[in-house]
């Protein structure tokens, strides 16, 4: 079951003529879909603002953290699903397709269930994390005591949406996000406003969609690959090496993901050593970060599948076409965004605070947020190739090289120049983030030519 490696992703010749449309169709319903995330959270939060008290919002909260470290920190399974799957899929190996995905699928399953029976300690030590009122955490607990049955169908969902990025589905991976975010926040709505469950109806809202979206992921998964004529091969499905390979992989990018968790968490941390109107200046100001990161990431997955597929060919050819092209766009819009954000960034931060304190302290550090694109968009596409091309080891190094260099900037610039320091620090992670990714790359074009 194979093709020509001309067919992995359209013929050489035809694919470059339109390789522009190609990157956007696949980046743009990423962008949309991750432009839908934050309005989950923002429901969760707007209808328990309107209980009567303020503790309903802080156990959401602490919640919602807690899920998004460790689901986040688990989200090596999309990106190493993506990568197997993108490449078996450019090399016309369908039934490897279908093995890469059930692969994932299982380790998710085991990984999810793990989960649900270690929730005790897991809730304790990350309860114990947060020094909040004993009423919050009471009801965080109960929060966190619903929510983490989820963790199964959290996992499955990523091993689907690897998977439909590696056979550059994007338009699902929209709907699947889109049905997602949906029932979470029309059940908030039905729970929490019609019914009255108070912080568990926004646990049991998360708790339904991610099972709905996990059996609507594995339907789509599977209708493509009957269209593809894939089927799992119980004795290559079950091979020690492609095991050992599937969880080597995950383990870097876990590792890489839990430097960059950290290094965010850090600079959270830090903030607050300057009192609470820096705290929440910078709070503000990385809520534009992570904005700016979303609409990204379109062209870092675009480049994923397209140069995974084109890696698995051994299409090197069409390989540095979508790595060209991708990055291309990907530095149209970050220039794009920093032009947005000079202009409007004192509206968003408006949009964001009605304290003055709180504003103008935004507005003295918002020049970091509007330069930063030019520095970070090569990291990101850097990682879209080494996922696609499943060189994570290389990621995982690179992380922890960017991450002390920046702790070591933090530790040079913060008693010179305050929080002025730490966004300079931050960039210098950026930075050094490319560098260290960029210096490697001529080992995929080696490894490329080699195979």
């Amino acid at each position: 079951m194979s093709r020509s490696s001309s067919d992995a992703t359209g013929a050489p010749e035809a694919w470059t003529r339109r390789r522009h449309g190609k990157v956007w169709a696949l980046a743009v319903p990423i962008m949309l879909a991750n432009v839908s995330i934050p309005l989950v959270g923002a429901v969760d939060t707007a209808v328990m603002g309107h209980l009567p008290s303020e503790v309903f919002i802080g156990a959401v909260a602490i919640g919602a953290v807690i899920f998004s470290f460790l689901y986040w920190g688990f989200g090596f399974l999309r990106m190493g699903t993506t990568g197997f799957v993108s490449q078996a899929w450019g090399a016309g190996d369908y039934n490897e397709v279908a093995n890469a995905f059930t692969r994932a699928v299982l380790v998710g399953v085991a990984v999810g269930g793990l989960l649900v029976v270690l929730q005790w300690p897991i809730g304790r030590l990350a309860l114990w994390l947060f020094e909040a009122g004993a009423e919050t955490e009471s009801l965080a607990r109960l929060y966190f005591s619903i929510r983490i049955w989820s963790a199964p169908a959290a996992l499955v969902q990523y091993a689907a949406l690897g998977f439909l990025i590696g056979v550059q589905k994007t338009p699902a991976v929209l709907g699947l996000q889109l049905l997602l975010n949906g029932i979470n926040i029309t059940l908030d709505l039905l729970f929490v406003v019609g019914l009255g469950w108070g912080v568990e109806g926004v646990a049991t809202a998360s708790l339904i969609g991610e099972y709905t979206a996990a059996i609507a992921g594995v339907v789509l998964v599977r209708g493509t690959l009957r269209r593809l004529n894939g089927r799992v091969e119980r004795r290559r499905l079950l091979d020690t090496g492609a095991f050992k390979a599937l969880l080597n992989v995950n383990f870097n990018i876990f590792v890489r993901t839990i430097c960059l968790v950290f290094a965010f968490s850090w600079f959270t941390a830090q903030g607050a050593v300057f009192g609470p109107v820096t705290l929440a200046a910078n709070a503000i100001l990385m809520q534009m970060i992570a904005f700016i990161a979303y609409g990204l990431d379109g062209f870092a997955h675009a480049v994923e599948t397209l140069g995974g597929a084109a890696y698995g060919a051994r299409d090197g050819r069409t390989f540095r076409v979508a790595v060209r092209t991708s990055t291309q766009w990907a530095a149209i819009m970050a220039f794009l965004n920093i032009g947005v954000f000079y202009l409007l960034g004192g509206v968003f931060v408006g949009w964001m605070t009605s304290l003055d304190t709180v504003y103008n302290a935004a507005l003295q550090y918002l020049p970091w947020v509007a330069v930063s694109p030019l520095f970070s968009v090569w990291s990101f596409q850097l990682d879209g190739i080494y996922i696609g091309t499943t060189f994570t080891r290389e990621m995982r190094n690179g992380m922890l090289i960017s991450l002390a260099g920046y702790l070591a900037a933090a530790w040079l610039l913060i008693p010179w120049w305050g929080n002025h320091g730490l966004w300079c620090a931050l960039i210098i992670f950026f930075v050094l983030r490319a560098l260290t990714l960029y210096a490697w790359y001529p080992r995929i074009e080696e490894r490329m030519r080699a195979l």
